[in-house]
């Protein structure tokens, strides 16, 4: 899925091609590049609901073929209208990776693996991201810039054969009797009226802590029970019981969500202007290494590339792993206690290096530094984004495991609206204001937001504890319970 985000950044080598054969002014390119960010806002919205319905395996193999179809489309281009269309479609499409990959994590993996997992998906979609623009140039200067989107083509095509005949289906239906779930009529009832805060289990389910203990009767597994035959674990679709009223309402549950849970809201946030971080630079590169003193060819807009992915490489072998044992660490040191909060230091530690990217970025640019300032500033705002954004998702996934696709499908449309009106906005701020004091604006916003982290170090439990009922009726929302 790594290639689904990568279809919009890929572009912007192709545009001084573009430019030169079919007229489009650098000022449109930006405007389509801004309606693809905002394509990105609603695609989860809408298409999110059937992958909690039918399972996550139809949505990755439909999306893959649509994207396939729209790379087609996108290398026969010839006027305005399908550059928006093809931007605005691949980006409805492609924002089901943001959410999917998010609710296959949840699904298949431990609460102190996730950590790493979210960091090595962070990673793969940054490859994807930084390494795309450098082949796009090479291949732009070698074989034309439509065959940019003829190789995309090929690699969704791939994909799809990948996923159609190797992705199993990660959701489980919970199993009820007499219409009622199973894991509902296990689970113990409160003590006391109050709510109180719930916390994860190194399962990542989550109890009440006013909760008396279950007892619960040894189980033995069956083994006669057969397992899938490969054709049936690869049946196209799965059927959960949530009907399709409660389909609807995960059309606009997921605002819902971030406007009760404060923490969803901050890590929309704080994820939006992470990404704004990445997006914005890179059609910064695309407008102004153009011109001169630069004169960057578009092989050369591609290697500029290199440096996130060197930063964001880096970030991801050092925070991964240590995101998951500063957990541990915590958690022993809290009596075996886990809480997401302590996900959050990771952010604080690294914080200086995403403005001190941006500083050095814009300012090397608007002087018309070494391009090496520059390329440095790209490298060390890599580095500081990945442990925050890796941070957001996991401290998420935590701490509110069952409500994850809605938290997600949240947090996905407020990042992609911050990174469109950033971008709409680049082209008017810059020149009433010139590039220096945009990133300079642009990382002191950026420090300011993630300092917030410090408050959900210190108040995070208390606002869960707030937000304990609403979470319960959320979750009991997404299983069809309620």
């Amino acid at each position: 899925m790594n290639t689904e985000l990568p279809s919009i950044d890929v572009a912007t080598v192709t545009w001084g091609s573009m430019n030169l054969e079919l007229g489009f002014s650098f000022a449109l390119l930006n405007d389509s590049y801004a309606a693809g960010c905002g394509a990105l806002c609603i695609g989860a919205v809408i298409l999110v609901p059937f992958a909690l319905k039918f399972g996550r395996r139809p949505i990755y193999v439909l999306s893959t073929a649509v994207q396939c179809g729209i790379c087609i489309w996108s290398a026969r281009m010839q006027n305005v209208a399908d550059l928006m269309l093809v931007n605005v479609l691949s980006c409805i499409v492609g924002a089901l990776a943001e959410v999917l990959v998010q609710m296959t994590v949840a699904d298949m993996f431990f609460v102190h693996e996730r950590g790493l997992m979210n960091t090595l998906y962070y990673w793969v979609t940054t490859v994807g991201v930084t390494l795309a623009p450098l082949a796009g140039g090479f291949i732009t200067l070698s074989q034309g810039w439509r065959w940019v989107w003829w190789w995309m083509a090929i690699l969704f095509g791939a994909g799809l054969i990948a996923f159609f005949f190797f992705y199993e289906e990660t959701m489980f239906c919970v199993p009820s009797i007499d219409g009622i779930p199973v894991a509902d009529k296990l689970a113990p009832q409160p003590t006391s009226q109050k709510q109180d805060l719930e916390v994860s289990d190194s399962k990542g389910k989550q109890h009440d802590s006013t909760q008396q203990p279950v007892q619960v009767e040894h189980v033995e597994i069956d083994y006669s029970i057969p397992k899938k035959p490969y054709l049936q674990k690869l049946a196209l679709w799965s059927n959960s019981p949530m009907s399709f009223i409660d389909l609807l309402k995960h059309s606009y549950q997921p605002f819902l969500i971030m406007f009760s849970i404060p923490a969803v809201f901050f890590m929309a946030l704080e994820y939006g202007i992470m990404t704004a971080s990445t997006t914005v630079p890179v059609t910064t590169l695309s407008s102004v290494m153009t011109l001169p003193p630069y004169n960057f060819g578009s092989a050369q807009i591609g290697l500029m590339g290199l440096p996130p992915f060197i930063g964001t490489s880096l970030a991801t072998i050092i925070c991964g792993p240590l995101s998951d044992s500063i957990a541990l660490r915590l958690a022993k040191r809290n009596g075996g206690v886990f809480e997401p909060e302590m996900r959050l230091w990771l952010c604080l530690i690294f914080l200086p290096l995403v403005p001190a990217g941006l500083f050095m970025f814009g300012i090397g640019l608007n002087n018309g530094s070494h391009w090496l300032l520059p390329a440095f500033g790209l490298g060390i705002n890599a580095f500081g984004v990945v442990p925050a954004s890796s941070a957001a998702l996991t401290y998420l996934t935590d701490a509110y495991t069952d409500i994850i696709a809605d938290s997600v499908v949240g947090v996905t449309f407020i990042r992609n609206l911050i990174s469109t009106i950033f971008v709409f906005a680049l082209a008017p701020w810059v020149d009433r204001v010139g590039l220096t004091w945009f990133y300079v604006t642009f990382g002191l916003i950026a420090t300011v937001i993630m300092l917030g982290n410090v408050i959900f170090i210190y108040f995070g439990k208390y606002f869960r504890v707030r937000a304990a009922g609403k979470y319960r009726y959320f979750s009991a929302q997404r299983v069809g319970a309620a």
